[in-house]
């Protein structure tokens, strides 16, 4: 099996999706800012785990089903649309406030590396638009010869070791600017800024059309 793969045109095109900004390296940076790179690390680390999902679903030839249901289809996108709505309206209130994101969390209120796994798994489940890539993408680099469900997950492996690099580097870098980013207007401008792009993304993946 491996020795048919092609590995440089799907390295490269994993790795250039990877590094697009959208959702995911949203919600890392924002992870990372609020309570620190091994907050966003987890975080990753739940938007990541969702690539196996995706992976076995589009293998096992669930999407095409998924596709082929208006209904079923339609639902799952509006779950997803509205996490995300949700996501952005937190960030947006966290803007009104505009207290600065704080070196310690302030007392009775914690943002734990629990919660930031959660949002970022449930961020990529709910995302029916990686069902739609992993399904159109995958195959291109599959041998017929071999299990397209031990080649999809292994491809998504490979996908998870690169967006988990990625995303690390991503909540290093945030962290080591938290001083910065604690001033309350800077703090405000990234969270009115991250709440409309959550936001957006929601509306937009709310509106696609199939």
């Amino acid at each position: 099996m491996l020795e048919q793969f092609q590995w440089l045109p799907f390295l490269v095109a994993i790795s250039l999706l990877t590094m697009s900004p959208g959702v995911d390296t949203l919600l890392v940076l924002r992870s990372s800012a609020m309570a620190g790179w091994r907050v966003g690390f987890v975080c990753s680390l739940g938007i990541c785990m969702g690539l196996f999902a995706h992976a076995a679903v589009s293998a096992l030839g669930l999407s095409v089903i998924m596709l082929g249901s208006a209904t079923l289809f339609t639902m799952f996108k509006i779950a997803g649309a509205l996490y995300l709505v949700y996501l952005g309206l937190q960030a947006l209130r966290s803007a009104w406030q505009a207290q600065g994101l704080r070196l310690e969390l302030p007392q009775g209120r914690t943002f734990t590396a629990r919660t930031a796994f959660r949002q970022g798994l449930l961020s990529n489940l709910l995302n029916p638009k990686t069902i739609v890539f992993y399904m159109a993408f995958l195959p291109q680099f599959i041998n017929p010869e071999h299990s397209a469900v031990t080649q999809s997950l292994f491809m998504a492996a490979l996908h998870f070791i690169i967006a988990m690099g990625w995303q690390t580097f991503l909540a290093v870098m945030v962290h080591r600017a938290r001083v910065w980013l604690a001033r309350p207007k800077v703090a405000q401008a990234l969270d009115g800024l991250t709440g409309v792009l959550l936001v957006g993304f929601g509306i937009k993946l709310a509106l696609t059309q199939r």
